[in-house]
């Protein structure tokens, strides 16, 4: 039974789970407005109020509580000095969960966490060059003279075209037709000895 043991254990063990917190609560410090899911975010909202409560009280034992959650010098800093001043006005409610629509795949149930006072953006207008500002400064080109085409020149002979030689035809691979025939009346002599010889041998 679990008398008396608030919170959600977020399926972790101690360190991980205070880990997990801390990290979210960093983020949503940082970020203003985070996506998780809803067991997380019920979690870490209980830190970040804990927090600007203590931006809020401003003394030097809390600026060491918050570093000793945060381990962060400069969102420590922040904290005090741009964030927990906001705040002046109200005695709770630092943070809202916004639910939002299941996630695909493990259909886990998320929600945003965000501060309820946010920083002014300020946008600022991009710096122009300092062209308008500078005289123009003009530079004298000197004049390149051109010279025209002369008669002499545009009464030039074109150029003769050169004569293209006709491409002999290699010489065909092979024995001439002489050889050829010289072979074949020493095979029909060769084969009519043979028949000799075997008519005289009878």
């Amino acid at each position: 039974m679990r008398h008396g043991i608030a919170g959600n254990r977020l399926g972790r063990n101690s360190s991980l789970r205070k880990a997990t917190i801390r990290d979210v609560a960093k983020a949503t410090l940082i970020r203003e407005r985070i996506c998780t899911t809803r067991a997380i975010a019920k979690e870490a909202r209980k830190m970040v109020d804990r927090l600007i409560t203590f931006g809020k009280k401003g003394s030097l034992a809390h600026k060491r509580h918050a570093f000793a959650i945060l381990c962060d010098h400069s969102l420590v800093s922040d904290l005090f000095e741009k964030i927990a001043p906001r705040f002046r006005s109200r005695n709770g409610g630092y943070t809202r969960i916004i639910p939002l629509s299941n996630r695909r795949g493990d259909n886990a149930r998320l929600a945003y966490l965000e501060l309820t006072e946010k920083s002014e953006v300020v946008v600022s207008k991009p710096r122009t060059a300092g062209v308008s500002s500078q005289k123009s400064k003009t530079i004298d080109v000197p004049a390149i003279a051109v010279k025209e085409p002369s008669e002499e020149t545009a009464k030039e002979k074109p150029a003769a075209p050169k004569k293209v030689e006709p491409v002999k035809p290699a010489p065909k691979r092979g024995k001439p037709q002489e050889e050829k025939g010289k072979s074949g009346k020493k095979l029909m002599g060769g084969i009519k000895k043979m028949f000799q010889r075997k008519v005289g041998g009878e």
